[in-house]
């Protein structure tokens, strides 16, 4: 039969299918506004908010008044909401500041350093040719937070510090222009005339593993499309053997909630071991236990998104599955991009997504950020805790399985959970 054929039954054919396809591309075209505007309005003008820092003022003289009041005046726009901490909440100086970052109580530190003031006046009355200006400021942050946002912030840091740096050092030649030292300190030590303060910038948690990249993002789509694979493989292979028609709700249910654990445990394993091969470290926060965390973070990740996947399955069928499927990827990659604090508030509800405490918890392991794996683990075990409650409601729902007693039954849906309770 040709396509274009003429005949009643090629006329039908050829309907259904133009039908079939019109109807999907129509579909599509709407998820595309739907769905994929969940992702780039994730992107769309990111940072959209400022991330707070801190200024710690540990010199409290002329340099840090100068820099504290400088900073404060220049508008933050979409970078870095400055708050001023007065340096007795930090007895310990700047290490106390670097471990309030580590434990995330902010994103940013900037220390003006304890002698900065002193220093820089005993460097112009003594020209001193090892005067260090960049030990006056102390930028202090943590790249594998996200280092996604870590390029885009720095570099907006970097400008202002320029412009900060570089109207002091204005400021100071006025000063200096009638000095006697001038020509000695040009000769001695020009850094204290032309660049009298500078910074330094501290990166406490580098994210110096380009492996972990495969794991903290592109990787999590890798693990929900693996899981997916498994809820096709085993709805196949009960289509195939009849197991749909033949089994009891009870065994059903039993046999699809089974099957995943068993299949995603042996994924996950595989999952952690290729990384392994390709030596991502696994022993920096946990030593020799950081394999076994990741390997069941894997674990439950797949269970968490493939779980979900299973218990959809059962309402939308397999012909409306992928635009389930899409809308979880995209839902879940929308908030592991950059950090939720610079997204619009709609996206908060990355905190409980899967893939945000997924990657949440990978950095800890690997980079040794903040230690949440509680809370990480939690989430992720309340996400596979609600797919098994699910699961067995939408097979209830839809009609369980159709055979001998079971079918019986289904004509009678009030004793379905006394056929599950035998």
């Amino acid at each position: 039969m040709n396509f274009l054929d003429k005949s009643p039954a090629a006329a039908t054919a050829r309907g259904i299918y133009l039908h079939t396809l019109f109807g999907g591309t129509m579909a599509l075209s709407i998820v595309i506004f739907a769905v994929f505007s969940i992702y780039w309005g994730s992107v769309y003008t990111t940072p959209a908010r400022a991330l707070p820092g801190w200024i710690v003022d540990f010199d409290g003289g002329f340099v840090g008044e100068s820099v504290v009041t400088a900073l404060k005046a220049l508008d933050p726009g979409r970078g870095i909401a400055w708050q001023v901490i007065p340096a007795s909440q930090l007895p310990s100086g700047i290490a106390q500041l670097n471990d309030a970052l580590t434990d995330e109580k902010t994103w940013f530190g900037l220390a003006i350093n304890a002698g900065a003031s002193a220093n820089l006046t005993a460097a112009l009355s003594t020209p001193d040719a090892s005067y260090n200006p960049s030990a006056a400021i102390t930028f202090v942050t943590l790249e594998a937070r996200n280092e996604d946002i870590y390029p885009v912030l720095l570099a907006m840091m970097n400008a202002k510090l320029d412009v900060i740096v570089q109207d002091f050092a204005l400021q100071a030649a006025k000063n200096l222009s009638s000095s006697a030292n001038l020509v000695k300190l040009l000769s001695t030590s020009p850094q204290t005339v032309t660049m009298p303060i500078g910074y330094t910038v501290t990166n406490l948690r580098p994210f110096d593993v380009p492996l972990a990249e495969a794991v903290t993002f592109v990787g999590l789509i890798y693990m929900l499309i693996l899981s997916f694979f498994i809820v096709m493989i085993s709805n196949g292979g009960r289509l195939a053997s009849g197991l749909d028609t033949h089994l009891t709700l009870r065994s059903l249910i039993t046999l699809r909630l089974v099957t995943p654990f068993i299949a995603y445990f042996v994924l996950s394993l595989f999952y952690t071991l290729l990384s392994r091969a390709f030596q991502l470290p696994f022993d920096r926060n946990f030593g020799r236990a950081g394999f076994v965390i990741f390997w069941m973070l894997s674990y439950l990740g797949m269970l968490a998104c493939g779980l979900a996947v299973e218990a959809m399955i059962t309402l939308l069928t397999i012909r409306f599955i992928p635009f389930f499927l899409l809308i979880w990827i995209i839902s879940n990659v929308a908030v592991c991009v950059f950090p939720l604090q610079v997204l619009p508030i709609v996206y908060r509800y990355g905190y409980a997504a899967p893939f945000y405490n997924i990657s949440r918890a990978v950095r800890s392991i690997v980079f040794r950020t903040k230690n949440d794996l509680g809370l990480n683990f939690g989430i992720l075990i309340a996400w596979v805790v609600i797919s098994c409650i699910t699961l067995p409601t939408f097979q209830w729902i839809t009609g369980g399985a159709p055979s001998g007693r079971a079918r019986r039954q289904l004509n009678h849906p009030v004793w379905i959970p006394w056929l599950w309770l035998r």
